[in-house]
């Protein structure tokens, strides 16, 4: 079945409230220039909240962040997954050792896909091209470049303006791993619309 990743989680009760709709990961954006930034410390106190979740896997996201700051940062928060977002090299997504690292590619046009091969990592994520935001766009691209990508031999997360009205037919298209979403599913930018979040973890999941 495919997995649902709820991301941009900046407070407890939208974190509690994906977790009760059936979310599979909680996305935690840790770049400061977001809107939807979080404290590190914020988030170590939503995870342990998490405790009757075990399942739900956090998920840090980084844009060109220091290696110190990151292990820092996934220490603290107890986090299972790394996402790098930014311009980070295959080298240093290689660097993270018992993590689950996910590098993230902004999709606009065919360009964009070049060197998705030249990584190595748990999984590529595909999200939407902007040039001034990494991330949180709340557009979709044309999920058919990603699918005639030959080679990709890891999970795959579909990004970038899914919602509970589109995201079977992306499913359909990209057959992804997981899915992910964040502003789709917001009221205003940080702050979740219960009902969306579960209709789209619904629409995912194939629930009636």
């Amino acid at each position: 079945m495919i997995k649902v990743k709820v991301c941009g989680i900046t407070n407890w009760d939208d974190a509690a409230a994906s977790a009760e709709a059936g979310c599979d990961a909680l996305g935690f954006v840790f770049y400061k220039k977001s809107p939807r930034y979080i404290a590190p410390k914020k988030v170590s106190e939503i995870v342990k909240g998490l405790s009757l979740h075990p399942h739900i896997a956090k998920i840090g996201v980084f844009v060109n962040a220091r290696e110190k700051t990151i292990r820092r940062i996934a220490k603290l928060c107890g986090l299972d997954m790394l996402q790098f977002h930014g311009n980070e090299s295959p080298e240093f997504c290689s660097r993270f050792k018992g993590y689950k690292v996910i590098k993230a590619f902004r999709v606009k046009n065919k360009t964009h896909l070049e060197h998705v091969l030249d990584y190595m990592p748990f999984a590529y994520l595909f999200d939407t091209f902007m040039e001034t935001k990494f991330g949180g766009t709340g557009r979709a691209f044309n999920w058919k470049m990603v699918r005639h990508i030959d080679g990709l031999r890891r999970p795959v997360f579909l990004s970038g303006g899914l919602n509970a009205g589109n995201v079977k037919k992306a499913i359909e298209i990209v057959h992804p791993a997981w899915v992910d979403a964040s502003s789709s599913l917001e009221i205003k930018p940080g702050k979740k619309d219960t009902r969306k979040v579960k209709e789209f973890i619904k629409a995912a999941k194939g629930h009636k």
